[in-house]
């Protein structure tokens, strides 16, 4: 089990990270580069980016403009199979993507939430929600400030948790892994794409801060994420690997990848290390023979207003 992770360096990769992505929402640059993306991508390639991840043209061509910004490293949308009238809980919502596509999908008897604890990224996300309102003629999302480590979301009101490329950043894992239980249903889902290791990364790329925020040193081994997600208390725990998004990042120009690269054993490519993988699992449902009051949870219990408040989410 990894150690409880030391909180003044847990607070100082958080206020590393959110520097950093708050630059990425203000199109200041990345964490790494000249281009405003931290996984390797020029904004004009976002698009065919989230292409090749799994996003249709056609979910692509619907969103808000600026909400699609490079960043994914799968589809959670796809593998949460998300239906009409739930509730659904995106992890790191960035610039919106997810909770967007995701709002079409719960429909108007359904809710989105993003959570991120960048401000401009928020900001970004708010600034869309009108277009979004516009073009679905739905009323259903909304973007709350917060940690994914201590989300501002109420016990057990989530059906569906979604996220991308977003948990590998933190310096709590396992911490996320229990959020995740605690805010879903009692048979609720959680659909990750997410980054991880198949071997222990070189040193001289674990040490590099901005590998971190690349989205590459944060990950942890494949069997580590199965571990922590079943000390959450999640059931079905199923991975899904695919390298092959990986060994595209060659192609990519951002000097982040270029300087991976080139610190990489010779003869060996980033795939040897890094996966892109799919984490699904699910909270068990409650007993038949529980009491009524815990086999019912209310669609419209999503808010935790005191939680909410003290991040300056109700505004």
């Amino acid at each position: 089990m990894n150690p409880t992770p030391d909180k003044f360096d847990a607070e100082q990769t958080r206020a590393q990270v959110r520097a950093s992505y708050g630059k990425i929402a203000l199109n200041e640059g990345s964490c790494c580069s000249a281009t405003p993306n931290c996984c390797g991508s020029a904004p004009a390639a976002a698009e065919a980016i989230a292409q090749q991840v799994g996003y249709s043209a056609a979910e692509l061509a619907a969103l808000p403009d600026g909400a699609n910004m490079g960043l994914s490293c799968g589809n959670p949308n796809a593998l949460a199979a998300l239906r009409p009238g739930e509730v659904m809980l995106d992890l790191g919502s960035g610039g919106g993507l997810d909770v967007f596509i995701g709002g079409r999908s719960v429909g108007a008897t359904g809710r989105a939430i993003g959570v991120d604890m960048t401000p401009e990224m928020l900001a970004k996300a708010r600034n869309n929600v009108s277009a979004y309102r516009e073009r679905s003629g739905l009323n259903n999302v909304e973007f709350r400030l917060g940690e994914i480590e201590h989300l501002p979301v109420a016990d057990a009101s989530v059906d569906a948790v979604i996220s991308n490329c977003v948990i590998n950043l933190s310096p709590d894992k396992p911490q996320v892994w229990r959020e995740i239980a605690r805010v879903l249903r009692p048979g609720g889902r959680v659909a990750v794409s997410d980054l991880a290791l198949v071997q222990p990364l070189p040193p001289a790329i674990s040490e590099m801060v901005e590998a971190l925020i690349g989205c590459v040193a944060g990950a942890v081994m494949v069997s580590e994420t199965e571990r922590m997600a079943k000390e959450a208390g999640l059931v079905g725990i199923e991975l899904n690997s695919n390298s092959g998004y990986i060994d595209r990042m060659v192609d990519w120009q951002d000097p982040l990848y270029q300087k991976i690269i080139a610190h990489l054993p010779p003869g060996s490519k980033t795939s040897d290390y890094v996966t892109s993988l799919e984490i699904t699992a699910r909270k068990p449902s409650v007993s038949a023979g529980a009491p009524a009051e815990a086999r019912a949870a209310p669609s419209a219990a999503v808010d935790n207003p005191p939680t909410c408040c003290s991040t300056d989410c109700c505004s």
